[in-house]
């Protein structure tokens, strides 16, 4: 006897509605408990949604493209493990899924009592019928998922448009209710609130002064040689306009600074034996997050975000921290919670095994919510400094660049030291002054140039929020720890 099962879309957190990117089994597959059906993107962040159940794939409800929320069908299985047929006998029929509504519905109550006795009579001629009834609810009518196909009445009286469609129309500054909607019942899409922003910017370019923003001009580049194109993936299409959005909103500044991490780097060294028995790697930036957290201890206003009136902050009292992890899709930034309250092995295994997630696509939602401070690092790759973009509504960005030997001189100040050279003029009979030998440097023997371990860093802030002053005494504050492990125990 056949048994039919859907499989819908889990709590996947805040999200009212996310995109469908790939349909991950065909019809007529079999599959396992938790094998991977679809791929679903919101936000930075893609995941796999897995089956509950094992079975014979007998009906994909959606396809790609199509926007989804908890509890939308996304395939129908049949866990006996095969699909029904016309040699299915009438259980198989009354084990379907509840078919979708259609015109059956308006059957008067005579006509649908006249079905019924058809459906079930043991005749020849009936069996058509009870194979219609059986298939009718897995033939697919229609490629729209039930929530673009049925959107939920906007409570303002604005057109249909999907939570994504509203924030990218606040991102543009453009009315909703001006948009031409061309998805199902008139939905408004992404792409018709960028082309009515094509349309109002040509008007303004030919009936207005030009103000704001002036446009990148448009080149044949083919004019000049050979071109060809590559799409953004959809990670750098999302956090594009996010990054624009934390540009033009947040004041920026940058303060660079360095940390002597020799003896930092002496220490990590000397507990890699102890990290590999554990299977783990002691990663540089493990160190760093716990002096950040101690600095932002310290100075709360790193850890705070400027409310939306712009009158008040909301400081954190918690430390979740974001890092940067570089997929083939592109950057994005997962949350580790409660660096405070972890170790350094117990934050190797959960960075570690973030990054291998962040990777393969598997990030959720809450993944990369709720961090109060960033970090970003670039020194595994190169470079001397560069100047991260706030990732607002935090209001402080760390920047690590590659670690670099350096001289650096171990001894007095050069202003407690005599001059190099004594000049000691004997007058001669109608004679000029000579120069006498140069005499030793008076405290050099006391001191001397030694190669150091220094890691450069920077700091972006909102000026709004943090001045210059906090800024210089909270890196200060972050080389001092750097500098001597010990103090990140203390």
């Amino acid at each position: 006897m056949s048994q039919l099962l859907e499989i819908a879309v889990p709590d996947i957190g805040d999200f009212d509605e996310v995109e469908v990117v790939e349909i991950l089994v065909a019809k007529g597959d079999r599959i396992e408990f938790d094998d991977p059906l679809v791929s679903i993107e919101s936000d930075k962040a893609t995941m796999e949604i897995p089956s509950t159940s094992a079975g014979l794939v007998v009906e994909l409800r959606v396809v790609e493209g199509d926007k989804v929320a908890e509890g939308s069908i996304l395939v129908v299985i049949d866990t006996e493990g095969r699909v029904a047929s016309v040699g299915d006998d009438t259980d198989s029929a009354e084990t379907s899924v509840s078919p979708q509504p259609s015109a059956d519905a308006d059957l008067d109550e005579a006509e649908q009592a006249e079905t019924t006795v058809e459906a079930s009579s043991g005749t020849e001629a009936s069996a058509p019928a009870r194979t219609d009834t059986a298939a009718q609810p897995l033939r697919r009518e229609r490629e729209l998922s039930p929530a673009a196909a049925n959107p939920v009445p906007d409570r303002s009286g604005l057109p249909h448009a999907s939570p994504l469609a509203r924030r990218f129309a606040r991102e543009l500054g453009v009315p909703i209710s001006d948009a031409n909607g061309t998805g199902a019942h008139g939905r408004i899409l992404i792409e018709d609130l960028k082309a009515q922003v094509r349309d109002r910017f040509g008007q303004e370019r030919a009936g207005s002064s030009g103000a704001g923003i002036p446009p990148v001009p448009t080149i044949d580049h083919s004019a000049f040689g050979p071109v060809y194109e590559e799409k953004l993936s959809r990670i750098q299409k999302v956090s594009g306009p996010a990054l624009h959005r934390s540009w033009l909103n947040v004041p920026h500044v940058t303060q660079h600074d360095e940390a002597d991490v020799t003896e930092l780097e002496r220490f990590r060294r000397d507990r890699r034996q102890a990290a590999s028995e554990r299977g783990l790697k002691l990663s540089p930036l493990l160190f760093v997050m716990k002096a950040v957290v101690i600095a932002l201890g310290e100075h709360p206003i790193f850890r705070s975000s400027l409310a939306p009136e712009g009158d008040r902050l909301l400081i954190k009292d918690y430390f979740h921290l974001g890092i940067a992890v570089e997929t083939d899709q592109g950057l994005v930034v997962p949350v580790i919670r409660d660096v405070d309250r972890k170790g350094i092995f117990e934050l190797a295994v959960e960075l570690n095994a973030t990054a291998e997630r962040a990777r393969a696509r598997k990030l959720g939602p809450d993944d990369l919510r709720g961090a109060c401070f960033t970090i970003s690092s670039l020194g595994g790759i190169g470079g001397t400094a560069f100047s991260p973009i706030v990732n607002a509504p935090e209001v402080a960005i760390l920047g690590l660049s590659k670690t670099r030997v350096t001289a650096v001189w171990e001894g007095p100040s050069p202003l407690d030291i005599q001059p190099a050279t004594i000049r000691d003029v004997d007058q001669k009979e109608g004679g000029e002054g000579s120069l006498a030998p140069s005499s030793p440097l008076a405290g050099a023997s006391a001191g001397s140039f030694r190669p150091r371990l220094i890691l450069p860093f920077s700091l972006s802030y909102d000026h709004r929020v943090i001045d210059g002053a906090e800024a210089v005494r909270f890196t200060s504050r972050l080389s001092r720890l750097l500098s001597d492990p010990t103090r990140l125990l203390l």
